[in-house]
């Protein structure tokens, strides 16, 4: 298996097959039925998942968690995790989706502080019995909408998403979260915080205080090599490779929500010139973003 897994890869080898939207997938545990364990690699995507009746491990970077009953679990694609089961045969639901499903309005509204998002760990939180008939219920609800022919039934998903992140809000300060055991994990955690927190752009006079891997190793007090190294170990991408993912994703986001120009969005990036934020788009879309700006215009 790769080292970073996407969802259709999850699918083919835990699902039975089964296909997904490709951006936002929800099931039933019991649906599926290969999925005793999970090998300990990163997947390029976000997870919540409700567990009932099971014994089991599961394991997130340097921290092993055991799970006795239920569980809500919040994972990130920053963090790689596994699970082993020990016992019993699980009962719940989960639900799968894209950095592409998220939308900007999710990621500034209050639960932008939840578990789900918070840079440098994925925890487990153990909510008592009528929370999880409560979460249960919407996955349920959720389920129903997904089967559905709705039309807006992936905004109605990311509706269900924030009641549930919400839910986890309300059990976090007493949880166990996971806390980044050693020097390289405890700067990973700094430096995704740090990336974090640049984002997003709120206005087209503001531009990213940092811009690149030196400027960020700089703040950090550490050499660019070692900040490289240390994030390549611990997260499988070095400095420039976040960045550029962040960057990314938030020009797609401007493009689609906003009406700034072109120039003002490179601007806000970073680029000296307009003609080097196209050629970043370019390189990692394969199309320029004027172009990307008018297609999702299209099928608006």
């Amino acid at each position: 298996m790769a080292s970073r897994e996407t969802i259709w890869e999850y699918y083919q080898q835990y699902g039975e097959g089964k296909s997904t939207a490709g951006q936002f997938a929800v099931y039933r545990l019991e649906d599926f039925a290969n999925a005793e364990t999970y090998p300990h690699i990163r997947r390029d995507f976000y997870k919540i998942k409700l567990m009932c009746n099971v014994q089991g491990i599961l394991s997130y970077a340097d921290q092993h968690v055991s799970v006795q009953d239920s569980a809500l679990v919040f994972v990130n694609p920053m963090i790689p995790h596994s699970w082993e089961r020990q016992a019993g045969s699980p009962t719940g639901f989960a639900c799968l989706f894209t950095e592409d499903f998220i939308t900007q309005q999710l990621k500034t509204a209050s639960v932008a502080s939840s578990p789900l998002f918070r840079v440098g760990g994925a925890p487990v939180l153990f909510p008592p019995p009528e929370t999880v008939s409560k979460i249960a219920g919407i996955f349920e609800d959720m389920l129903k909408e997904m089967q559905s022919g709705y039309v807006n039934k992936y905004d109605l998903a990311r509706s269900y998403v924030q009641i549930i992140l919400h839910e986890g809000l309300k059990l976090a300060p007493a949880a166990p979260f996971y806390q980044p055991g050693n020097s390289a994990a405890r700067l990973s955690a700094a430096f995704l915080e740090l990336l974090d927190r640049q984002f997003p752009i709120t206005s087209p006079q503001h531009a990213l205080p940092l811009r690149n891997a030196n400027e960020f190793a700089r703040q950090l007090a550490v050499h660019t090599n070692h900040l490289n190294k240390v994030l390549k170990e611990i997260t499988g991408k070095t400095t420039t490779e976040h960045l550029a993912e962040k960057m990314l994703a938030e020009a797609k986001a401007l493009l689609r929500n906003s009406n700034w120009s072109i120039a003002e969005i490179s601007f806000c990036l970073g680029f000296e010139h307009a003609s080097n934020f196209n050629g970043f788009f370019r390189k990692n879309t394969g199309i320029p973003p004027s172009q990307y700006r008018n297609q999702v215009v299209g099928l608006s």
